[in-house]
């Protein structure tokens, strides 16, 4: 029997805008330029899902290597959707991690196909127009994508959780997703989840623990709303600082401290910062992910420092109108018309992805 020889190299193509990631490849000959079943065996080629190879070097714990491994599935109609297409969008808070620590799927939206090994395949009606190549993978909307993430998040929290991750790096508005919803979604699987969340959303949270503490102080402790990273200033103009949040009525400021906030130079800077707020007659309150784990006692916390905040009001010398120098960025709308010098300077706070 004639054995077919490959006269071509292999061919590894890695994505231009996308250092280190590499597609995996079908078996010679079903793809010219592909691994042979010998190369598979002697090189060590991971397999990546049926009929997908990928080489050895490709790092399969990156999670971006992860979204494309799974979106090289992908036939004539479809496109990777939920986190990972918010991700490939350079969502830097969308890491593929859920919050007990597992790794969460991607999600293929599409039919007509068998379910891979690495994905999971979600045949819901899809709009063609839903549908973008960025870099080489045909992923959905944002809006399509994050609304996904929102219809079946476990609960309304972590719904208006994954909203805010992608408010964050400017992929949504809550006037797109109010849109999105009403005009194309009626009657799908989770609408009135993410009704009941847009109406607690924010464009300006800047972590996920940062938007669950808000919505232990909104929902749990019942309080009004608090300002989220707004800039503080003294009353002659100079920045205090920016808190996690701001009750504005009571003078009282909420911080949530994550596991960098223990390092002794981080430490003594909030200690620093703490000062210079009470001297102004700003209370403070600090939280940790330890108080986290029983948010009806957090709830009474917050709720006994904000009366005594009330009770007991300090001196205000601080404000949170803004210097006419100041150029702000508390919605996504204003964030995108931001050049990129201006978001060199005012989006320096944004976590690298």
């Amino acid at each position: 029997m004639a054995v077919r020889k490959r006269d071509k190299p292999i061919v590894i193509r890695v994505h231009a805008n996308r250092i280190g990631l590499v597609p995996p490849l079908r078996l010679f000959p079903q793809n010219a330029t592909g691994p042979t079943r010998g190369d598979v065996r002697r090189d060590r080629w991971r397999r990546s899902s049926y009929g997908l190879w990928a080489p050895p070097w490709a790092d399969a714990t990156r999670v971006e290597q992860r979204i494309v491994e799974a979106g090289a599935n992908l036939k004539a109609f479809g496109g990777v959707t939920g986190w990972a297409a918010l991700r490939w969008l350079g969502c830097r808070w969308c890491d593929g991690v859920a919050p007990d620590g597992s790794l969460l799927p991607v999600v293929l939206a599409a039919d007509d196909m068998r379910t891979p090994s690495n994905a999971v395949l979600s045949e819901e009606r899809l709009n063609p127009r839903d549908l973008v190549e960025v870099d080489g993978l045909v992923i959905t909307l944002p809006v399509r994508s994050v609304i996904f993430e929102m219809r079946y998040a476990s609960s309304v929290r972590e719904a208006v959780v994954w909203f805010e991750k992608a408010a964050y790096d400017d992929l949504v508005t809550i006037e797109e997703a109010w849109d999105y919803v009403t005009g194309y979604l009626n009657g799908w699987t989770g609408v009135p989840q993410v009704r009941l969340a847009l109406v607690l959303v924010v464009e300006n949270s800047w972590s996920p623990q940062e938007t669950r503490l808000r919505l232990v102080w909104i929902v749990d402790a019942g309080l009004p709303p608090p300002l989220c990273n707004r800039p503080v200033f003294d009353l002659e103009g100079r920045h205090l600082g920016t808190p996690d949040l701001i009750d504005v009525e009571a003078g009282l400021i909420v911080q949530y401290d994550g596991p960098d906030h223990l390092e002794p130079g981080q430490h003594a800077y909030d200690e620093a910062q703490d000062i210079r707020y009470l001297e102004h007659g700003l209370g403070v309150v600090r939280v940790t992910r330890h108080d986290m784990r029983d948010r009806a006692r957090l709830a009474v916390r917050l709720e006994e420092a904000r009366d005594e905040a009330l009770a007991h009001p300090a001196p205000r010398e601080w404000t949170v109108d803004l210097p006419d120098w100041w150029v702000p960025t508390f919605t996504v709308a204003q964030r995108r018309a931001l050049d990129a010098e201006q978001q060199a300077a005012w989006l320096r706070y944004r976590q690298p992805a």
